[in-house]
C-alpha cells in the first residue's frame, strides 16, 4: 500500500541530497545547500518550541518569493503546525482579514508587507516574525526573545558534532491529516481558505516523480511564481525540493527580458510559466520577424516553410537555457495562434491545468503525448467526468475525485458544500470536452460565460485570444454591457511608442485592430465598442484577471 503522505518526501530529500544546493535567491544571495535548510527548519523549529506552538496552529506566511519563505513554509509544516500562505500583493486590510480568519498564531511577514500592517488590527497574532532574518517584531515570551539572540549557540551545544543528515526527523502526519491552508484571491469570489490534505500534495509530486524522471538531483529550476499560489507553489518549490534540484527564487513575476536573462544564467530542466510570459515571449521576440521579407515569403511557399520553422526553433531553444527539456504551461488557457505556432515548430511545450482545491493538478503530459489545444490529460489517482450527453463533442462541467481534492473550505461549510458533493466529487465550474484518452478541452467558464441575443454561448477567452494576439494589445477583457460585447484593452505601451504611434491616432488604431478580429467571429459575437485601461488589470495570484470586478 503506497504511503500518501508528503512530509516523509521533504525529510527523504534532504537527507539525500544533504551535501547539494538547495535554495538561493537571485544572484546567489543568500545561498543554502540541503543541509543549511535542515539547520534553519531545526532553528525555527526551537523558536516554535518557545512559543508553545501546538500541532495543528495556523502561521501565517506571507511575501515575496524567497529562499526564507521555502525554508519557513517546510519548517512549519515539518513541525505539525499549518503553513497558511497569504499573497503579499493583498492590501493590507486584506492580510489582516485573512490572519484573523485563520486565527493563525504566529505571522511571518516580509518587509513590505510588515509596513502595510497593523499588529493592532491582529489580536490573535502573539508573534509576529520579519521573513529577512526571522528577527522578532512581536512577541509575548522571554524566553523567545532570549532563545532567538542566542539560537545558534543553543544549535551547536545540541549538535557538538555538527547536525547530520541522521538527525533530521520530522513530523509524521497521516494521509488525509490537514498540512496546508492556501488562500486563494479567487476569479469570482473574495478570498477563502483551501484545506489541502497531506495526500493531495504527495499525489502531486508523485505524479513528477512519474511522469519527469528526466529530473534529477542537482538540476536547477527558476521560480518566478508567486508561491502564496499552489502552482507556484506545487510545481516550482515543492516539486524541485522533493527531487534533489536547486531551486533560484526570482523575487516577483518579472520582465520577460529578466526571465531570459536568468534562464541563460542557470539553465534550468524545466521552464514552469504562465501564458502571459510565453506569449509575450513568442509574439515580441518572433512573431515580428515573420511578418518581415524574406521570412514572410518562405513560409508562405510550402518546400521552404519546415526549413524555416526549423531554424525558427533553433534560434527559439536556447533562450531557455541550455539544459532545458520542457516548458510547462499553467494558469489559464494559452493563446491558441501561439499554441499552434510551437506545435508547428515541434517546441517541447505542455499545458497543465487545475485549481487551487486540487493542490493544483487536475491535468497534465509530458511533452512528448501532449494533444495541442488540449490542457492535458486526467492525472493519476483522479477520476473525472463531464456533465454532458456526449462529453467528446458537447461541453459540459468538469467534475474531479480523488486524492488530489481539497478537505474543505476553511470555516465556510456552506461554500464547501457548494462545490463539493457528499461522496467527493468536486465541481470545478469548468466548461470543457473530454476525449476518449481522458484529454481535456477547456471551453470556457461556467459563470463567465455570456448568453448571445438568441441563446446561443459566447465565450469571452475565446474572443480576448484573438485581441491578445495584436502586438497593440498587452491585455484584454470581454464585458457584456447593456446585453453588447466590450472589449476592455490595457494598451501594450512599449509597442506604440517603438510604432512612433501619435496619441491622436491610438483610438483609430485600436478600432482597427477590433474590426480585424470581427471579421473572424461570427454575428452574435462581435465586439460593439471597446475602451481603453490607463493600469493593468487586477489579477489573481496565477495572473487571471478578476472578471467580477470590471462586469458592471
Amino acid at each position: 500500500m503506497e504511503d500518501k503522505r508528503f512530509i516523509p518526501l521533504l525529510r527523504n530529500s534532504i537527507r539525500n541530497n544533504w551535501n547539494l544546493p538547495a535554495l538561493s535567491d537571485y544572484n546567489d544571495e543568500p545561498f543554502y545547500y540541503y543541509k543549511d535548510v535542515a539547520r534553519e527548519i531545526v532553528k525555527l523549529h526551537m523558536l516554535f518550541d518557545a512559543m508553545n506552538l501546538q500541532k495543528g496552529d495556523r502561521v501565517a506566511i506571507c511575501g515575496r518569493n524567497s529562499s526564507h519563505w521555502a525554508i519557513t513554509f517546510f519548517a512549519t509544516m515539518t513541525y505539525g503546525a499549518i503553513p497558511t500562505s497569504i499573497l503579499h500583493d493583498f492590501s493590507g486590510e486584506n492580510i489582516q482579514n485573512i490572519v484573523n480568519h485563520s486565527e493563525a498564531r504566529i505571522l511571518v511577514a516580509a518587509e513590505q508587507v510588515w509596513t502595510k500592517v497593523d499588529p493592532m488590527m491582529m489580536p490573535a497574532v502573539e508573534t509576529i516574525l520579519l521573513m529577512e532574518d526571522f528577527s522578532i517584531q512581536k512577541a509575548n515570551s522571554a524566553e523567545l526573545i532570549q532563545i532567538r539572540s542566542e539560537w545558534k549557540t543553543i544549535l551547536n551545544e545540541k549538535y557538538p558534532q555538527g547536525l547530520t543528515a541522521d538527525d533530521v526527523y520530522f513530523h509524521e502526519e497521516k494521509a488525509d491529516d490537514l498540512v496546508v491552508l492556501n488562500y486563494t484571491s479567487g476569479t469570482t469570489s473574495t478570498p477563502k481558505g483551501v484545506m489541502l490534505p497531506s495526500r493531495s500534495l504527495w499525489s502531486n509530486i508523485q505524479l513528477t516523480f512519474d511522469r519527469m524522471p528526466f529530473i534529477k538531483p542537482g538540476d536547477s529550476i527558476v521560480s518566478m511564481l508567486p508561491m502564496a499560489h499552489m502552482y507556484g507553489l506545487t510545481v516550482e518549490i515543492l516539486m524541485g525540493f522533493s527531487m534533489g534540484c536547486h531551486v533560484h527564487f526570482l523575487p516577483r513575476i518579472p520582465s520577460p527580458q529578466v526571465i531570459l536573462e536568468a534562464f541563460a544564467k542557470y539553465n534550468p530542466i524545466v521552464a514552469i510559466s504562465v501564458p502571459l510570459i510565453i506569449e509575450k515571449i513568442v509574439q515580441s521576440k518572433v512573431f515580428p520577424e515573420l511578418k518581415k521579407q524574406p521570412a514572410k515569403f518562405l513560409l508562405s511557399m510550402s518546400f521552404t516553410r519546415k526549413r524555416v520553422l526549423k531554424k525558427i526553433k533553433e534560434k527559439l531553444l536556447p533562450l531557455f537555457g541550455t539544459n532545458l527539456n520542457q516548458v510547462i504551461i499553467g494558469g489559464a488557457a494559452l493563446n491558441k495562434e501561439v499554441g499552434r505556432f510551437l506545435t508547428e515548430i515541434g517546441f517541447p511545450y505542455t499545458v497543465g491545468y487545475g485549481m487551487t482545491e486540487c493542490g493544483p493538478l487536475i491535468t497534465f503530459i509530458s511533452w512528448e503525448k501532449f494533444k495541442p489545444e488540449s490542457c492535458g490529460q486526467i492525472v493519476d489517482r483522479m477520476e473525472a467526468k463531464v456533465d454532458s450527453p456526449d462529453p467528446e463533442n458537447v461541453e459540459g462541467e468538469l467534475i474531479v475525485r480523488g486524492d488530489n481534492t481539497m478537505l474543505g473550505y476553511f470555516k465556510n461549510q456552506e461554500q464547501t458544500d457548494a462545490i463539493m458533493t457528499e461522496d467527493g466529487w468536486l465541481h470545478t465550474g469548468d466548461l470543457v470536452t473530454m476525449d476518449k484518452d481522458n484529454f481535456v478541452f477547456i471551453k470556457g467558464r461556467c459563470k463567465s460565460v455570456i448568453l448571445g441575443p438568441s441563446g446561443q454561448n459566447i465565450y469571452p477567452e475565446e474572443i480576448e485570444d484573438l485581441l491578445n494576439n495584436s502586438p497593440y494589445v498587452a491585455e484584454a477583457l470581454i464585458i457584456e454591457e447593456n446585453r453588447k460585447l466590450i472589449a476592455l484593452i490595457y494598451p501594450d505601451k512599449e509597442y506604440l511608442e517603438k510604432q512612433n504611434t501619435k496619441e491622436k491616432n491610438i483610438h483609430s488604431v485600436f478600432a482597427s485592430e477590433i474590426k480585424s478580429v470581427n471579421k473572424r467571429l461570427p454575428d452574435f459575437s462581435r465586439i460593439a465598442n471597446f475602451r481603453l485601461q490607463k493600469e493593468e488589470f487586477e489579477k489573481t495570484p496565477k495572473r487571471s484577471i478578476k472578471r467580477f470586478l470590471y462586469q458592471r
